[in-house]
This record gives structure tokens, sequence and C-alpha cells, in this order.
């Protein structure tokens, strides 16, 4: 059985490099729906069974292109929305290194148990997105699974199936409309394929 990690595509905060987490609804921008569109084709051919997407209009709509390919529904779920960053939301990246410089540092080496200034952990974060991932693997045992969300929620996904500490999560980075493939069988869990943007 496969699961296959879809990257919401380019939103105008993406391109401005400004942190978009779990309560930033931004819709995709025009070179975002275009990622859609050819990543949804690049799809097609996958006999997928099941749709699951985070509730922020970004990854719907790259949801919605890819099952438009496979006539399905889309699960919407809320345990898929990204990491919710508290005060660093909406901020760009050089703000970051002088306001949040300390902190982030720690973060980043840290556990994955510290949370963001007003927000949730990486650990909380897992907790919610794996245990929808779990109940999509038991339900959908024979085919493939498609759940369309956002950076730190795709990785900590990744990083459990892998059975690898939260703290590697800063060895991987994801393209916005990128496509990463877990398989789940007998022998152990493998990743197929990372931040695929070669369609």
């Amino acid at each position: 059985m496969n699961l296959i990690l879809v990257r919401h595509g380019e939103t105008h905060w993406n391109r401005e490099r400004r942190v978009q987490g779990g309560s930033s609804d931004i819709e995709l921008n025009d070179v975002g729906r275009e990622q859609a569109s050819r990543l949804a084709l690049f799809l097609s051919n996958e006999k997928v069974t099941a749709i699951a997407s985070s509730p922020l209009k970004r990854a719907m709509r790259t949801g919605e292109a890819i099952a438009s390919r496979h006539q399905l529904s889309i699960e919407v779920a809320d345990a898929l929305r990204e990491i919710e960053v508290g005060e660093l939301e909406g901020l760009d990246a050089s703000h970051l290194s002088t306001t949040f410089s300390n902190f982030l540092m720690q973060w980043w080496q840290g556990e994955g148990a510290e949370k963001l200034p007003g927000g949730e952990s990486l650990v909380e974060l897992q907790e919610r997105s794996w245990a929808i991932v779990q109940r999509l693997l038991a339900e959908h045992k024979h085919g493939t699974i498609v759940v369309v969300s956002h950076y730190f929620v795709i990785l900590t996904i990744m990083l459990k199936a892998l059975d690898l500490p939260l703290r590697y999560f800063t060895k991987f980075k994801l393209d916005p409309a990128s496509i990463s493939i877990l398989e789940f069988a007998d022998h152990g869990n493998r990743l197929l394929v990372f931040n695929d943007t070669s369609y």
C-alpha cells in the first residue's frame, strides 16, 4: 500500500518567504494553480482509492485538482492543517532571523517537544496528523492514498512512518507542489520518492 504525500502548490506567501502556518488561509497563486493542474495530470494514472486534505484553501485547491482526475470526493481533515506557528504567523524570513533567532536555534536543535511561541509543537502536530494516517491506512488496505497537506505535516508523517526522531526534520526540505511516496508493507515502511517536482 502506498501513501502519496502532496505539499500544496505555491502561494504568494511562499514567494515572499513568509511564515505560513495553520492560521493563514492563503489561496494558490497563478504558479500554484498551474502546479496543481500539472500535478493532477501526473497522478492521473495512479489507482487512488482515497484523498484527504487539510481544510486550508491552498491544500484544498491542490487536492481538488487531483480528485477531479479520479472521480473521488475529498475527506477534509482538520488534523492535516499546518502547524500552528503563533507569533511567527505571517513574518518574513529576515524578521525571524532577528526577532526569534535564539528561540529558533533551540527549537531547530530540539526533540520536537517545545512549542512555537503562541503555537504548537512538532510532537503535537505529529500526534494529530499520524492519527488520521493510521485510520486511512486501516480503511484502504489495498489501495493508494493521497494526502494533501503542508510542509511540517508531511515531514512529521514521514518521520513517524520511517521510525525516525523528529529532530531529523532539519535534514529534509520540501518544495511547494512536491510529491513524496511512502510504501507500507509487512516487511517495513520505505520512502520510495521524496520531493519530486519533475512533472
